[in-house]
């Protein structure tokens, strides 16, 4: 089995090139590779499928078909970093050759667009991640949704213990936000993966939170660990503006 290795911020993703959907992925296959000890290591899985394929039971008007497992084996409806590397590895391998390209998910159809970029080896997208769906609006906490769960917590002391709040609520992606003058820092704790360099949703859902607070405007730069991610607030929808990265190709061996 090949498989190409890609990072949004840090965020790093084995993928799956599955052009003739015979190759499916699991949750073993997920916790094999993705170790970071005795696999390739990533946060998580992609396997990537032609769109109209029946087998994946896309629709025909798609171009591509994510599925996503986290590093733990457990199935992610989303992510708003995967979803530019996924893109990104099937360009490189000519499975589309489009400059906007449509994938169906696991939390709906998302359409991405490729950018111009100056640095080399860098590609950068913008991704319609749809409706940020703010579920509830506390002082300093928020339920976000956003194809899966988020919860947005303010810690202006840098105080808070980030693993402990996400064993806390592993139903949830938890993200500490902190705020000095117009800047935004978040670090975030992924369910089934743990505290990762960046998350694409994650910072959506902070964008979000953010504004309905009144503390930011339409446009979001949230920085993580990995890098710095855009949001832009349009509507009904949050923009996700980022870079993908190919490292490597990689021969897995048979277990």
């Amino acid at each position: 089995m090949r498989l190409s290795k890609y990072h949004g911020l840090g965020n790093d993703f084995l993928v799956l090139i599955d052009a003739h959907g015979n190759q499916p992925a699991s949750a073993e296959l997920a916790r094999r590779v993705c170790d970071r000890h005795r696999g390739i290591g990533a946060d998580g899985l992609l396997r990537v499928t032609p769109g109209g394929d029946a087998d994946a039971g896309a629709a025909a008007d798609v171009d591509l078909v994510m599925e996503l497992w986290n590093a733990d084996g457990s199935r992610a409806e989303m992510s708003g970093n995967g979803i530019r590397c996924l893109v990104h590895a099937a360009l490189n391998a000519g499975l589309v050759s489009k400059a906007v390209v449509t994938v169906a998910t696991d939390a709906g159809i998302k359409t991405v667009s490729r950018r111009s970029s100056a640095e080399p080896g860098i590609a950068q997208f913008s991704v319609d991640m749809g409706v940020a769906k703010i579920t509830r609006l506390d002082d300093g906490e928020a339920e976000v949704d956003m194809g899966n769960p988020h919860l947005v917590i303010v810690d202006e002391s840098d105080s808070l213990d980030l693993a402990a709040l996400g064993h806390q609520h592993q139903d949830l992606n938890v993200e500490l936000v902190t705020t000095r003058g117009a800047d935004i820092t978040m670090r975030v704790w992924e369910r089934g993966v743990g505290e990762t360099l960046a998350c694409g949703t994650g910072s959506c859902a902070v964008a979000a939170a953010m504004h309905a607070w009144g503390r930011t405007g339409d446009q979001v730069k949230v920085h993580q660990p990995g890098g710095t991610a855009l949001v832009e607030l349009t509507g009904d929808s949050a923009v996700l503006i980022g870079p993908s990265q190919h490292i490597a190709d990689i021969e897995v061996a048979s277990p």
